[in-house]
């Protein structure tokens, strides 16, 4: 592993410890619990896969997704993924 790499797996086992503590602390079934099961699952995986050198592959073609964007959302799975994400970022309204 490089060392944005080395940043990337500490980061993500600390979401990990964080996402771990969170579910184990809750009081009962709260709304958001599936989310945080399912961010927990994914978070696992990515890190799965720096261990194992296949981080940053779309599951789907095999083409490596874009250093930016697995930057901001290492938990990214496939080229899919990231065009659905496109639907919830915001516009600006002036144009340069």
């Amino acid at each position: 592993m490089n060392a944005s790499q080395e940043k990337l797996f500490f980061e993500l086992r600390q979401m990990k410890e964080e996402i771990e503590y969170s579910l184990k602390n809750k009081q009962g079934k709260i709304w958001f619990t599936t989310i945080l099961e399912e961010e927990l699952s994914d978070t696992i995986t990515a890190i799965q896969k720096l261990e194992n050198g296949n981080f940053g592959q779309c599951e789907i073609s095999g083409e490596f997704l874009s250093a930016d964007l697995l930057n901001m959302i290492p938990t990214l799975k496939s080229q899919r993924d990231s065009e659905y994400l496109e639907s919830y970022f915001k516009k600006s309204i002036y144009h340069s």
